[in-house]
């Protein structure tokens, strides 16, 4: 089995997080944009469904590393708002 230091498992947990919420920002921030140009109640939902799982991220991010909340309440609530994003990306495929 193949062990990792506490240190680098943090910096990598950073660095992923980094990227999440670059590229989560990016496509809420897209999706938000297209919503205000078309009106489109779909991208309105796509845009707001993208950043709840970019949030839940970022905040499972900052509860572990920053705030040092137990790892398993912190994965815990990420998950919840990643479940909840999704849903609202789901509901975004059927709006009219």
């Amino acid at each position: 089995m193949v062990s990792f230091s506490p240190t680098s498992v943090a910096t990598a947990i950073v660095v992923a997080k980094t990227g999440i919420l670059i590229l989560g920002g990016l496509i809420t921030l897209i999706s938000y944009r297209a919503y205000r140009r078309t009106g489109a109640s779909a991208l309105q939902f796509l845009a707001i469904g993208f950043g709840v799982v970019t949030f839940g991220s970022l905040l499972g991010g900052v509860l572990d590393q920053l705030l040092h909340i137990e790892l398993a309440t912190s994965v815990l609530i990420e998950s919840a708002l990643t479940l909840v994003g999704f849903a609202v990306i789901f509901y975004s495929l059927y709006a009219e």
